[in-house]
Formats: structure tokens, sequence, C-alpha cells
């Protein structure tokens, strides 16, 4: 079992930075005033700590240095990307060094033979879709920030709007180099397609936060580019009845791309927000849906069968956007959801359970009745195909007292509910910090330890990234 190491961590001295400083030099290593507040927290906020130094680094040998340097010292580490994320896991809790990886953000190889893109970790969602594209390759996971770093989205197992049909980070990753705690360089995959070779200890690290190793090189997996996309808009009278139309879609054996699901409330946020109209705001809840092929006729194949379904289970109307700038105008205001409900309000904090598909209309609705309970606002939308769903609770005018009440409440509530429904506590963001007591909650005693068993394999001292996850 996992002590608690937080009185036996060694606090940042003088000798410390002389020896970053003469690894790196000055100019890559910061404390005090010189470093930027915004490294002492992530997107959302809610979890704040300074490092006690931040380092910025250019290989995997210095992230090598530095980690045998602080397993031998007993000093804690956290390795940063964009700072993204939404649970506190690249906030450094127990201070010590903060490992900047930004940097670390080449393009090392593309593969064209065996389908592999190989990459340092600071290079971003949005510069690996582009690069790949150039070579008519894909990379599927979609995650919706793209200002992400790809080890920000393997660390966290991010999945996004097109895990429905393709699956999520973790089904991308064939290769790892990691920097293990003690400074150890180990490699984990590779470009072979499959291996039966023993654990899979590349998968582990997958989703597992920078509480194991740190990953200083990926292998990703590609895909020849689908020629074409097309996306439906369809609107229903109401949330039930377009959840209700989810499972039919899946069965109907034309797997869509994506399927995300949003409703009035949120869609005129995000029209506010971005200063242009949506293509329809009259009903209550919607579903988009895109498809992908080689052909158009291919395409058209799979979504008309999908448009008949939806008619016949109820919907109003049927958007086709197939041309760029219909498609931009949908897809750029689902972008903006996030920032347009966080726009609207003092603060928030987001759950992101994921329930089997046909119970998210039962979880959404329950959403409902803990917005009037509570007195507090609640907005959502989320990825119907997969069960994943972002709820986010507004603070607006409650002060610090009753806001840290009310979304402790709300927040027990719903992951108690999520359980209920046979769901999980997070879908893609992760449990960092904010969301451990919750995890523990729904695994259990048994499995708590397991995870803290897996986590001493790796980390002995418990320096790396700790009090996060388990």
């Amino acid at each position: 079992m996992i002590r608690n190491y937080a009185n036996q961590y060694k606090t940042i001295d003088s000798k410390d930075v002389d020896f970053l400083r003469g690894l790196l030099g000055e100019e890559r290593v910061l404390t005090g005033e010189n470093i930027n507040e915004d490294f002492s927290h992530d997107e959302l906020g809610g979890i704040s700590r300074m490092p006690d130094v931040l380092v910025e680094i250019a290989n995997a040998q210095e992230v090598s240095e530095i980690m045998k340097y602080a397993h031998e010292n007993n000093i804690p580490v956290v390795a940063r990307g964009s700072g993204t994320g939404l649970v506190g896991a690249s906030v450094p809790i127990y201070g010590g060094i903060m490992i900047n990886m930004c940097k670390m953000n080449k393009i090392l190889e593309i593969d064209e033979d065996n389908l592999t893109l190989t990459l340092e970790p600071g290079v971003l969602l949005m510069e690996i879709g582009k690069y790949v594209e150039a070579h008519d390759l894909f990379y599927p996971p979609d995650p919706g920030e793209k200002s992400a770093t790809i080890a920000g989205n393997i660390n966290t197992n991010a999945g996004g709007m097109r895990a429905v049909k393709y699956g999520v980070t973790r089904d991308y990753v064939q290769g790892l180099e990691v920097v293990m705690p003690n400074g150890a360089i180990m490699e984990f995959g590779g470009k072979t397609v499959k291996s039966s070779s023993g654990y899979s200890i590349k998968d582990i690290i997958c989703g597992s936060e920078g509480t194991l190793g740190i990953v200083t090189k990926a292998i990703l997996k590609l895909l020849p580019l689908p020629k074409k996309a097309i996306s439906l808009l369809v609107p229903f009278p109401d949330l039930d009845k377009a959840i209700e139309t989810v499972p039919k879609i899946i069965k109907s054996k034309s797997i869509p791309t994506s399927i995300e699901f949003m409703e009035r409330d949120v869609i005129l946020a995000a029209e506010e927000f971005l200063g242009k109209k949506f293509p329809d705001n009259t009903s209550d809840a919607y579903l988009l849906l895109t498809f992908d092929g080689n052909t158009r006729e291919e395409i058209e194949a799979s979504y008309a069968r999908v448009a008949n379904i939806c008619l016949e289970e109820g919907a109003l109307d049927i958007f086709i956007a197939d041309t760029d700038e219909r498609k931009e105008s949908i897809w750029s205001a689902r972008g903006a959801f996030l920032e347009a409900i966080k726009a609207s309000t003092t603060e928030m904090d987001e759950c992101d359970v994921c329930v089997p598909r046909n119970r998210v209309a039962e979880f959404i609705k329950y959403t409902y009745e803990l917005q009037d309970r509570f007195g507090v606002r609640i907005k959502n939308f989320g990825h119907a195909g997969d069960g994943n769903l972002h709820i986010y609770v507004l603070r607006d005018d409650l002060d610090e007292a009753e806001w840290k009440k009310t979304l402790e409440d709300v927040f027990e509530c719903m992951y108690s509910r999520s359980i209920e429904l046979q769901g999980k506590v997070s879908g893609e963001h992760g449990i960092g910090f904010a969301k451990r007591k919750y995890l523990f909650e729904s695994i259990g005693e048994e499995q708590q330890q397991l995870m803290k068993a897996i986590k001493m394999a790796f980390d002995t001292k418990n320096i790396l990234n700790p009090g996060k996850v388990c």
C-alpha cells in the first residue's frame, strides 16, 4: 500500500536549482515570480498550486537526468503539456519540479508503408491532423480541445467525437518511449501491428495521467484518409426522442463517424459567443451525425438509412451539411460549446460520466431534477454514440461557501447515479486530483489496492505526479 509521502518529500533548495541550471542552462530553469501563474492550474482552475521550479526540456535524456536526480533526492515531479485538462491532473499539489514538455514538439517520421507516425510528446492534436492529411492519411481520435498535446491525449486516453466508429486514443498508440520515475528510458510496443509478448505496458501507460512514467516519444497508428464526409443535423421535439433513436441507429449497421447530442440552450449560448447563427435553433434537442467514406454514393446510402430511422422515431426534419460552409457553421458551434458555457458564468466545474447508450436520456433528465433541487444552472452536451456526457455545473452568483457545498452535493448525486446506471465516473477527462473520491467510491477497496500496487511497481517512491488518480 502507498504511504502518504507528503512529509518526506525534499523541499527544493538552491542546490537543486543549481543542478537543474547546470543541466539545462539558466534560461530553461524558472523559479519564483519568473514562473507564469498559468502553470499553477489547468483549464478549469479549481485546483491551484505553483511548482517550486519549472524546467523546459528538449529531449528524453534531459527528462531522464531530472528523474534520476529527483528519485535520488525524493523530489516530486509533474510533467505538463498545454494545460487543457479539467481535473487538476497536471497541478503540482506537492510543489517540486514541473517539467514543461511543450518544446519537445517535433514530428519525427511518417512511415507510409507501416501506416505509423512517430512524434514527440508536445506535438498538438491540430498539427497531427493537418500533417497526416497532407499525406492522404488519417489519425481518427478527435477530442474537442485541438490545442492539447498528444501526450496529454495519451495520458487521459482521450476519446472525442469520432470514438463511436473509430475508438479512442489507446486504440491508435502502437509504441511509446517512456522515462520511468527512476530515470530509466524504456520502450513499449513499436511498429508491429500486433503482439502477444507479455503484459501490454503501453496500454497501462495510456490513461495513467502521468503517474507511472513520462512519455517522450509515441508511435501512432494511421488509417487511409476517407475521401468525403457529410453531416446531418437532426432536430427532435425533446431529448428523450433524440436519445431513444441512438441505439436504433447503431443497430442499423450504418455506423456514423460521430453521434453528438445537444439542446437548444447550449446552441443559443454558442450563437451568442461566436456572434453567428446556427443552421437551426428552433427545436429543443438535436442529434448531430457525421458519415465518412470514399464515395458520395457510399455515404449517401448510409445516411439515407439513418435519416429514415430518425424520421420514423419522431425527428422534425433532416438538415444535410454536404458543403464546407454548412459543415463549418455546425461544427464551429459544436466546438465552441465549452467556451460558450464558460463565458456565461463566473466559474464552473464538469462531470464527464459515461453511461450505457440507452441510459443517456435518463441521466440527463436526472440533471434537470438536480438543477431544481439545488437551485443551480446545469448545462450539458455530449457523445450520444458512446454515452460520454459533459455536464457543467455553473456557479453564477453563489458565494464561495455556497458554491463549494452545492458543487459537492451535486457531484455526489451525479456520480452515484452514474454507477447506479452501470456507468463510469469519467469517460475521457480522467481522474486527476478532483475526481479521486468518486473513483474510489465506484471501484471498491480491492480494485483501489490493485491500482495502488501498479503505481508502486512503477514508482516505488511515489514521486511522479503524486496525489493523482490512486
